[in-house]
């Protein structure tokens, strides 16, 4: 398939505006063609009318025909083969077969999200029969379900070009709501972006779904996305990146002269408490664990751990020199962007300046946006002192911090900011002997993992991935499992309606077959 590199504008195409960019190859540093044009503001403008006028045809559809324009989309996604895999790993440098996976998942949550609506029961429909007899003052009949917000202006992800940008979990979610979708492009990928944006509007199309529905534009700064976020028919904000791209959003949005939410996921340092017991019975396995999940991705998930919580009168110099032995054989990797490359630089050279640097990969002859791993050491007192060391790193790279008493980590969680997951390694003796550790980080995270590591989401209807602020703007919301669809709804309720005109989740006979929740029952 040919990329045409200009934005897809409704069921049209954008123009070739004069702002041009390219992906770049990881690699080598090295441009990847072809040209990509930068959308004109009034194409913004263009849109967001567009999504604006389908969003009472989109919204107002059937559940079970929003499920067949998400499982088509799934389809289409599918039939580009090949050819997605070699462009997301030519512009990431990540392996084809990681990205095999990622589609798997990709088309795996749309699907879920189509079974989830064909079921119905999301909506929690709720249903209060009048009592017009009641003394002193009658009841009325009052029917409540959760309906659309409307547009929804979704940001890709640098480090998930497939299941975190154009198809990925906020528009499935915001699509699966009844929600019209407009994507930003992240400017790393935009090949692979293009190539997936034109298997959703060839959906779009095929299931005959109006005009608006769904469109994506190319950006090379920052102007497009705040003009997106600033657009007074946009409801809702889905964004994947740094705490300070979030919190710029945020602002934005917030600003306005109706105020929108923004479900903006932003930083994490995922803290992993690795007990006595655990070095004791299994440190081997555990230090394996940990390296795979510092290195994988060439440490550029955001479930990352990056503080690690070791005992310090354990005296675990055993564990910290596998630790150290794995990193040095671990070989650099070329981070997704030069931005990411110079922010990981910048920050393993102000925390070497802070704590000791005990293991880095020797390599001084790096390419492109190489980098080499490495690993930091300091005790807990100094960590508790310089809250900088708090900060994330997002590449190859953890801090191990030694603790010397059960007080001293109860100290370390309190400090903590909030985070996407927290992990424990230990016994179900130390579950119940460290109790008090777990009640704090459960005020701290979304995700608790016992003998696991935080890398890995599992999208199901029970997974959590959001967490209290920084970690996420709103850590009542997750951006994983099904439960993502309500952010992007609302509840509306209908007072004294006549059956006749009610949505058909909320007629008296239950047309649709779903879980009500009925008088209280």
């Amino acid at each position: 398939m040919e990329l045409l590199g200009t934005s897809i504008i409704g069921y049209s195409r954008g123009a070739e505006t004069g702002e041009i960019f390219t992906a770049f190859d990881p690699t080598t540093g090295e441009r990847v063609g072809p040209n990509f044009h930068s959308a004109a503001n009034e194409e913004v403008t263009k849109v967001c009318e567009l999504a604006d006028k389908a969003r009472l045809l989109y919204g107002n559809l059937s559940g079970r025909k929003r499920a067949g324009f998400l499982r088509k989309i799934a389809e289409n996604i599918e039939a580009l083969g090949d050819t997605l895999l070699e462009r997301a790993s030519l512009e990431t440098a990540l392996p084809t077969a990681r990205f095999a996976g990622e589609r798997a998942r990709t088309c795996g949550q749309l699907r879920m999200f189509a079974d989830l609506l064909d079921e119905g029961s999301w909506v929690e429909a709720s249903i209060d029969h009048a009592i017009p007899e009641r003394e002193p003052l009658p009841k009325p009949d009052l029917r409540a379900m959760l309906k659309p917000v409307g547009p929804v202006a979704v940001f890709c992800a640098s480090n998930f070009p497939l299941a975190y940008s154009v198809a990925g979990g906020d528009t499935a979610s915001a699509l699966a709501a009844g929600c019209p979708v407009i994507v930003n492009a992240h400017i790393a990928h935009p090949g692979t972006a293009e190539l997936v944006g034109t298997a959703v509007i060839n959906a779009a199309r095929e299931c005959g779904m109006s005009e608006g529905v769904f469109s994506l534009l190319f950006s090379a700064g920052y102007e497009i996305g705040q003009g997106l976020v600033k657009h007074p028919a946009i409801k809702a904000v889905g964004f994947t990146g740094s705490r300070r791209g979030g919190r710029a959003l945020m602002d934005i949005a917030a600003a306005r002269a109706e105020p929108i939410p923004v479900y903006a996921e932003m930083s994490s340092v995922n803290p992993t408490f690795i007990l006595p017991s655990a070095v004791k019975e299994r440190g081997d396995a555990v230090v394996a664990g940990l390296h795979a999940s510092v290195t994988g991705g060439a440490g550029q998930f955001c479930t990352k751990p990056g503080l690690v919580f070791v005992p310090g009168e354990e005296n675990p110099d055993s564990f910290v020199s596998k630790m150290r032995s794995l990193m040095t054989s671990t070989d650099p990797s070329p981070l997704l962007t030069a931005g990411i490359a110079k922010s990981y630089a910048q920050g393993n050279m102000k925390r070497g300046g802070e704590v000791e640097t005990f293991s880095a990969n020797s390599v001084d002859e790096l390419n492109g946006f190489a980098v080499n791993p490495s690993v930091f050491e300091t005790k807990a007192a100094t960590f508790l002192s310089a809250p900088d060391l708090a900060d994330e790193i997002f590449g190859p790279t953890t801090l191990l911090i030694r603790s010397d008493s059960h007080d001293e980590l109860l100290e370390i969680a309190r400090s903590l900011e909030g985070q996407l997951t927290a992990s424990v390694h230990g016994t179900e003796d130390d579950l119940e002997e460290y109790a008090d550790l777990i009640e704090i980080l459960e005020t701290k995270v979304g995700r608790l993992i016992f003998n696991g590591f935080s890398t890995g989401v599992e999208v199901c209807p029970s997974m959590v991935h959001g967490g209290p602020y920084p970690a996420t703007s709103d850590g009542r919301s997750t951006a994983v499992g099904t439960r993502a669809i309500t952010r992007f709804s609302r509840l509306v309720c209908y007072q004294n309606f006549p059956d006749s005109s009610l949505p058909d989740e909320l007629k008296e006979d239950n047309p649709l077959a779903i879980r009500r929740l009925v008088d209280g029952k």
